[in-house]
């Protein structure tokens, strides 16, 4: 008998929908005919494929309530932002579907040649392995670059969102369909963890691309370097925000809150880590403490919700255990912090101050609505705190001068950083992480390249 993916509504803690896993055999048939595809995808100009891409995206747009609705339920994110999330994967693809034809240009280089160039071309079906926190914008962001290229995709969603994964791929396949494309450019393989090694070692899946911890990433990265196959790894976080004595406190908590209670706090490039220079601490965690005070936490489905449910209730069980030995450690815990009765994996906005490196909320990667902030004497103390840690994601630097916070930017290990403003993904900049953060970039014209071949063309003379 099959394995099933369960969908567990974190609202109620019931069951909303089981979907059979692929056995092996099932698995191999998945990829055969996204190479069939491959064949005649890639033969396609850029110009139709990028009618297809716009064509998925004006139908997801058709269909965003059931779409942003597959979200909440099966992965509690609050229906606003579940549809921000919609339309955010209609960017993508829009985005690739306009900007792909300049990003994959020849690029001419003189040489010893009558003419020489670097072309890029496609490489195949590339895998896909992504998490549940955004299921539709994670899927987009990898295929939408994949697709226009000329690949096609093979989509290993996370087990806990199998009618998102559906959703995408039956939208895509039947926009294909409706526009002379084959079919399965893109395809949901709905795989326990033993077949991704399978999935990787066939031939005809030449790339991978995983967005998820840094335990299924080193995994997943082992395989694909062993078999020689390109990879891009979007790994965990632990972010910080550094907060300098000239920077507007004010300006800077209302971002900063945003940043840190976006999807429950659930999100690789939230605010993680607060760090806060001495002079003004105390005057930026009132002003912290009453935003985050003032978010109302319910029901997903109301409009009026600002935190919805942690996904599951395992995940909930862990970010208590990181708050209680925060706060065992020495840190304050001003509200927050009890598990809360009821039904669903609610988890209460936390706020956690005069946290010390090593303590459990800042040496972990906190996946949850949680706010921790730290003291730092000076801006070099600051930034010494932000590098204290396995991962380098992104970060963002809060000052009074853009200049000095550029300055401070070059400082910090990570792959992003934003100054005096949020941190985000956005399909025109180039996005990913150092250390254990994990190697390679999505979005932007980087994103493109890195699931193609840079064939190199050396033309000479004609003879007669």
């Amino acid at each position: 008998m099959a394995e099933m993916f369960t969908a567990t509504d974190p609202t109620t803690g019931l069951v909303v929908r089981e979907v059979p896993t692929l056995d092996a055999a099932e698995l191999r048939d998945v990829l055969q005919r996204a190479e069939d595809a491959y064949d005649g995808w890639r033969r396609w100009s850029i110009e139709d494929r990028a009618g297809v891409l716009r064509a998925i995206a004006a139908a997801m747009r058709e269909d965003v309530e059931s779409l942003a609705m597959l979200m909440t339920e099966e992965m509690g994110k609050p229906i606003t932002e579940a549809r921000g999330e919609v339309e955010k994967a209609c960017w993508a693809a829009e985005h690739y579907a306009d900007n792909a034809p300049a990003y994959l240009a020849p690029v001419e280089l003189a040489s010893d040649a009558t003419h020489s160039y670097v072309q890029h071309l496609p490489l195949g079906p590339v895998l896909g392995v992504l998490p549940w926190n955004a299921p539709f914008w994670i899927a987009f962001r990898f295929c939408a670059p994949a697709l226009m290229a000329g690949n096609t995709c093979v989509m290993k969603h996370d087990r806990h969102v199998p009618g998102c994964a559906q959703a995408i791929a039956d939208l895509v396949a039947r926009v294909a369909e409706e526009h002379g494309a084959p079919r399965d450019i893109l395809q949901n393989a709905p795989i326990g963890h033993g077949l991704v090694e399978v999935a990787l070692t066939d031939p005809r899946i030449r790339a991978v691309s995983l967005t998820g911890s840094d335990r299924a990433g080193s995994a997943v990265a082992q395989i694909a370097a062993r078999e020689i196959k390109p990879a891009v790894m979007e790994l965990g976080g632990s972010d910080p925000a550094i907060v300098l004595a000239d920077a507007d406190l004010a300006h800077a908590a209302d971002v900063i809150t945003t940043m840190r209670i976006i999807n429950a706090g659930q999100s690789c490039i939230a605010a993680k880590r607060v760090i806060v220079e001495e002079s003004v601490y105390d005057e930026f965690v009132a002003l912290y403490a009453e935003r985050l005070a003032a978010l109302k936490m319910g029901d997903p489905r109301s409009e009026d919700t600002r935190v919805g449910p942690i996904a599951r209730d395992d995940l909930r069980q862990n970010l208590h255990r990181q708050v209680t030995e925060s706060v065992a450690q020495g840190a304050r815990l001003h509200f927050g912090g009890e598990m809360p009765e009821g039904d669903g994996f609610f988890y209460p906005v936390t706020l956690l101050t005069d946290v010390e490196p090593g303590m459990t909320a800042c040496s972990e990667e906190t996946f949850g609505p949680v706010a921790v902030v730290m003291s730092a004497a000076n801006a070099d103390a600051a930034v010494a705190m932000a590098n204290d840690s396995a991962y380098g994601l992104a970060a963002s630097v809060w000052t009074g001068s853009a200049e000095r916070g550029q300055e401070i930017a070059r400082e910090i290990v990570a792959g992003q950083v934003a100054v005096n403003g949020i941190v985000k993904t956005d399909p025109r900049l180039p996005s990913g992480g150092v250390k254990r953060s994990g190697y390679g970039r999505e979005l932007g014209p980087d994103g493109i390249r890195e699931f193609v071949n840079r064939q190199q063309i050396w033309v000479g003379p004609a003879r007669p």
